[in-house]
């Protein structure tokens, strides 16, 4: 539970990691990219707080006690979701695998601490197995998506590709609900082009009612093409890992102008919190989400305003609805249920 000028906050971070990307991970002959993947990400925390880097070695691979107390002492998290990440290309026993994963959860047994797996198409079979594995191992809820990550020669696959249906319709079939999907800035050596978001829109209308998209770093630096895909996808989220800890801080003026975009068209319902840990702690981004006003400049003059309701809703609410976490009452908004799935108002009643 996050306090803040003595009001509790319930908080959910729906997208953080616990990762091994040390020296002795990077897999012989790709030790070029497994070195370049975790200094770009470095390279992205410089845009928090100065007070919160790290030097490069720490944050290659952090430890426990670091996680403990970044995300439950300081940062006051209720329920959090490990995103898998494996990029076995380049790290051996992969980047943050849900074995890896997994060891948390039996550290920290009395929090709200949920693994994501992942698929990747491209497996075939073997994949499809591996994924009824961890969903049962796991009780998955969740995977998380990598459209850009190497395999075998390949540099990338589309959500709408024929390969991966059989994927789509195993989630459904497992209760996989909650379809994570990497869609913002470009990782090297990952090409910037298998991160597009227009395959989310063919995907989405799709399996509505069976599967929930949600597109971390909501397109960056794609907008507009991401949001208005969202305002027609009722299935669609926005999740604002990168949106919050990379521009609050670091670009105050185009933090606005995304969050007022998302906030107009596609509300604060759809939206999620998620500190993308260890790139940013989520103590100050909370604390910054929390005191943030929109600017009253002309500039952001059609946007909606966020108000304490609205932050509650993206703080925790919405991605406890997701995922079923049970919210104690006096946590929850006083108008009543958080997150309410609706079509988007700028559709309603079209012909």
């Amino acid at each position: 539970m996050y306090v803040k000028d003595g009001k509790n906050y319930f908080i959910f971070d729906s997208h953080l990691h616990f990762w091994d990307a040390s020296p002795a991970n990077w897999k012989p002959g790709a030790e070029e990219y497994a070195k370049g993947w975790i200094e770009c990400f470095h390279a992205y925390q410089g845009l928090g707080p100065a007070e919160t880097h790290w030097p490069l070695e720490k944050f290659q691979k952090y430890t426990l006690e670091d996680f403990e107390k970044d995300v439950f002492v300081d940062g006051g998290v209720d329920a959090a979701v490990f995103q898998s990440t494996y990029l076995k290309e380049w790290y051996t026993d992969g980047f943050n695998d849900a074995a890896q994963n997994g060891a948390l959860i039996e550290r920290f047994p009395d929090k709200k601490l949920i693994i994501n797996g992942r698929f990747d198409p491209r497996e075939g079979t073997a994949g499809l197995e591996e994924l009824e594995a961890d969903a049962k191992k796991y009780n998955m809820q969740g995977v998380k998506l990598y459209t850009a990550e190497w395999h075998q020669g390949s540099r990338g696959w589309k959500l709408d590709d024929e390969i991966a249906k059989p994927f789509y319709a195993k989630c459904i079939e497992l209760g996989i609900k909650n379809i994570h999907v990497h869609k913002g800035p470009t990782i090297w050596p990952l090409d910037k082009d298998a991160f597009d978001v227009s395959d989310v829109d063919h995907v989405a209308t799709d399996y509505n009612g069976d599967l929930n998209f949600i597109v971390e770093h909501v397109g960056l630096p794609r907008i507009e093409d991401f949001c208005f895909m969202a305002t027609q996808e009722p299935n669609v989220y926005a999740g604002l890992s990168v949106v919050v800890g990379g521009l609050m801080h670091a670009r105050p003026a185009f933090f606005a102008k995304v969050m007022g975009e998302l906030l107009f068209w596609v509300g604060e319902d759809k939206m999620l919190f998620g500190s993308d840990y260890g790139i940013w702690e989520p103590k100050w981004q909370i604390e910054g989400l929390l005191d943030w006003e929109m600017p009253d400049h002309f500039a952001y003059s059609d946007f909606p305003r966020l108000d304490e309701s609205g932050k509650r809703k993206i703080l925790g609410l919405n991605a406890a609805k997701l995922y079923g976490v049970e919210v104690p009452a006096e946590l929850q908004n006083v108008e009543g249920t958080p997150a309410a799935q609706e079509d988007a108002q700028l559709v309603e009643g079209a012909v």
